[in-house]
């Protein structure tokens, strides 16, 4: 018999599936009905959005000219235009800030909490991925997802807003607070640091409800705490005014508005008004009041700030998918040498 020589034959390589592929369709295919609910809930907002941009603008616009040319009591105009936009553009700026909730939310009860609940999380680690392999998976695909859909979301909200400054009179000023997160990248990384959080919680907790209203509470927590410190992350602009006016003008976002006296110092605004008042005169001559102050941030200053404001986020983001990792590998210690892959 002829022998048949293979040994210098290399065998050829055998090709396994990506374990991390597989996570990411386990994770798509066992979350199919949130992320169908998130994608069902883009799809109406941005319907809403493009028609306010659009036909709900333009009618509202009409009807604003309409008003602001009536010399007549008895002229018309389109009063459900007005009140539709107004009301829809209310609605629509609510729904874009409240998405970091929902987010948070999503992430802690189902995303992190009830799989860890379940054993289902264990269960992913026995199938050839390790714990930080699996929670990588989990923190990127959904981040992934929540950048793209919440900066698109975004940007519509802040398209829309722009076209209407110069044709809706009662459009919100971009310092209000709702307006100011809608406008910009704020909404992303809070949406993002709500994600991280209900990993954190999640993965701390191991149940679902309490994951949920922790994520939620560090949410909340950071977007108060952003709110409470946005006047004072960049340098505001004094305006000073006589007292022949009504009160300080502030130019957008008040961080700080009263009374300037003859020796330099500042008193709290007591709400008079003019000194053309006899009363307001006399108040003002006993405070030695010079004139009105305002410390405030121009139009000018609301990228500075919402770049800053972003910046602080993302690290906040960044320490909670760091105490997250370190938590795990806490709670599991080394991964089994046969799961890495």
């Amino acid at each position: 018999m002829t022998e048949l020589a293979t040994t210098g034959t290399p065998a050829a390589p055998v090709r396994r599936p990506s374990a991390s592929r597989g996570l990411v369709r386990t994770v798509l295919l066992l979350h199919r009905p949130a992320l169908c609910a998130g994608a069902g809930l883009f799809a109406v907002l941005t319907v809403l959005l493009l028609w306010l941009h659009g036909p709900a603008m333009d009618a509202a616009a009409t009807a604003w000219r309409q008003y602001d040319h009536c010399r007549e009591s008895a002229c018309t105009y389109d009063q459900d235009a007005l009140l539709t936009y107004k009301s829809f553009s209310q609605y629509a700026t609510i729904a874009v800030t409240l998405v970091p909730f929902l987010v948070a939310a999503w992430a802690g009860a189902s995303l992190f909490g009830r799989e860890m609940e379940t054993g289902t999380a264990r269960l992913s680690w026995t199938q050839s991925v390790s714990p930080a392999r699996w929670l990588t998976v989990k923190l990127a695909l959904p981040a992934a997802l929540v950048t793209a859909g919440t900066s698109v979301l975004v940007l519509l909200h802040q398209r829309t807003w722009r076209r209407s400054q110069s044709r809706i009179d009662t459009a919100k000023g971009w310092a209000d607070p709702l307006v100011f997160h809608a406008n910009g990248p704020t909404t992303v990384a809070i949406a993002l640091f709500g994600l991280a959080a209900g990993a954190l919680a999640g993965l701390a907790l191991r149940r679902s409800l309490g994951a949920l209203v922790v994520s939620l509470m560090l949410t909340a927590g950071v977007r108060g705490a952003v709110a409470l410190a946005l006047p004072h992350l960049w340098s505001p602009v004094r305006t000073v005014t006589s007292l022949h006016h009504n009160g300080p003008r502030s130019l957008g976002l008040t961080v700080d508005e009263g009374l300037l006296t003859s020796d330099g110092g500042r008193l709290a605004d007591p709400y008079c008004g003019s000194d053309l008042s006899t009363r307001c005169r006399e108040l003002y001559a006993k405070l030695h009041a010079t004139g009105f102050y305002s410390d405030s941030h121009p139009y000018s200053h609301y990228w500075p700030l919402q770049w800053v404001a972003t910046g602080i986020v993302l690290a906040l983001t960044a320490l909670a998918v760091l105490t997250a990792f370190r938590l795990l590998a806490r709670q599991v210690g080394a991964a089994p040498k046969g799961s890495r892959r």
